[in-house]
Order: C-alpha cells, then structure tokens, then sequence
C-alpha cells in the first residue's frame, strides 16, 4: 500500500465517462473527460492502456517491467504514485 493508500492488488479501470482515443490533431494518446482533455505521454498510455478492471496493479507492473526491461519495484513506485494522482483527479477507478 503506498502513502495513498491503494494496494498493488487493486484492479483499475477508466472512470465513468472517460475515454481513451488517439486524438490525429494533436497526434497523441489522449484522455477525454467531462469538460476535461489530458494528453498522455508514452509512459502514461502504456499504463492507462492497461487499466481494464481486470488485471491489478501488481500484474501492471510485471508486464512495464518486462516490456521496458526496468526494476519491477520501481515501476510499481511510479504507478502507484501516478494512480493516487489519477484517482484523486477521478481519471480512474479502483
């Protein structure tokens, strides 16, 4: 569990009413949101792409370690910290 308090086995998803979508204007992943529009970067979409409801943090975590051959500690630090932020903004669901 981080400082936030979400545990590595929970299993995220996209809030209510948003929507993930390649947006061709900008040429970027983006997140739409009611009255809200966040673009994402690559490290970001490779997490929020991941964000089903059905796979939980910790096996997130496994498959950005493989697929970027980094520590899988700290990959699961950065997006704990990055789902706190997402959660407290309402961009996703736990």
């Amino acid at each position: 569990m981080n400082a936030a308090g979400i545990e590595a086995s929970g299993r995220p998803a996209l809030a209510r009413g948003v929507k993930m979508r390649f947006d061709e204007a900008r040429q970027q992943w983006i997140l739409n949101a009611p009255e809200r529009v966040l673009v994402l970067d690559e490290i970001a979409h490779a997490v929020l792409s991941r964000c089903n409801g059905e796979i939980s943090i910790n096996e997130l975590c496994r498959e950005l370690a493989l697929e970027f051959a980094a520590p899988q500690e700290i990959i699961q630090a950065d997006v704990l910290e990055m789902m706190s932020e997402m959660l407290h903004k309402g961009y996703i669901s736990l």
